[in-house]
């Protein structure tokens, strides 16, 4: 499945480092560092991962190139596609849309290529192995939307939500698990304009999820392999989102977003 969002690489390509950095952000991700050989536009890497760890390839990108990212490793093996100051929410995810992504960069900054495994394999420390495909292609710019400075808004509008600078705050309706009858829960929205946000929800266990909104699309959530079910859709009738992450269920106005 081929999706179209806006991320960018730099340019200017160096010889290729596989280093790991000083520490994980989480237990059980392994970090390294790519860049690619002189010359070229892209790389192949081989790499392996076991039961419930985690491999995260970071690249330094520039808005306006497209990443296309390719991973073969069998029907356990995953990746996503974070953007940076990503806490956990996914541009893409591979256990939902495949095996391929097409990413058209919105912003400058560092990227994450996240690795991981599902179903028995991670349950049971299977070690799998995988080879992972990555290109840069087109001419660094200003991506389209993005505000001035570089910034991009689903960046912004996270950053603001993870420290509670929101635009809004009351309550939607929720549920935690499958089959569990909706209820409510409270909610906070960071707005970045243009349909741009970040929503941050505290579930009646006291858990807090964040649901990202780009262009009046809802695009992901910051799920992990913690969560066990790291699936996410989303689809909009008439002014209500209706989204499932995971196990959970939302249902998010559209007001909510746009504001109003």
């Amino acid at each position: 499945m081929k999706h179209t969002l806006t991320l960018g690489m730099t340019a200017i390509a160096i010889a290729l480092v596989l280093q790991p950095l000083p520490a994980a952000a989480e237990a059980g991700i392994k970090q390294v560092q790519v860049q690619f050989p002189k010359g070229k536009s892209g790389t192949t890497i081989q790499g392996s991962v076991t039961g419930n760890g985690s491999v995260d390839y970071v690249l330094r990108a520039a808005a306006g190139q497209t990443m296309t990212v390719k991973l073969a490793g069998g029907s356990t093996v995953y990746h996503n596609v974070l953007p940076p100051g990503s806490t956990g929410e996914a541009m893409f995810v591979g256990s939902r849309d495949g095996a391929s992504s097409t990413t058209t960069l919105p912003t400058s900054g560092q990227y994450t290529i996240r690795v991981y495994q599902m179903g028995d394999a991670k349950s049971s420390g299977k070690r799998s192995s995988f080879t992972l495909d990555m290109a840069i292609t087109g001419t660094a710019q200003a991506a389209a939307g993005a505000s001035k400075g570089g910034d991009d808004p689903m960046v912004e509008a996270a950053g603001r939500a993870g420290e509670g600078k929101f635009n809004a705050t009351g309550k939607i309706p929720c549920a935690q698990a499958q089959g569990q009858p909706m209820g409510q829960c409270d909610f906070g929205v960071a707005r970045a304009g243009g349909g741009t946000a970040a929503v941050s929800v505290t579930l009646p266990d006291g858990r807090k999820r964040l649901l990202m909104f780009s262009k009046g699309k809802a695009v992901g959530a910051d799920l992990s392999q913690a969560d066990g079910n790291m699936k996410f859709s989303a689809s909009k009738q008439s002014d209500l989102y209706q989204i499932q992450a995971g196990n959970e269920r939302y249902e998010v106005p559209e007001a909510v977003i746009f504001g109003g």
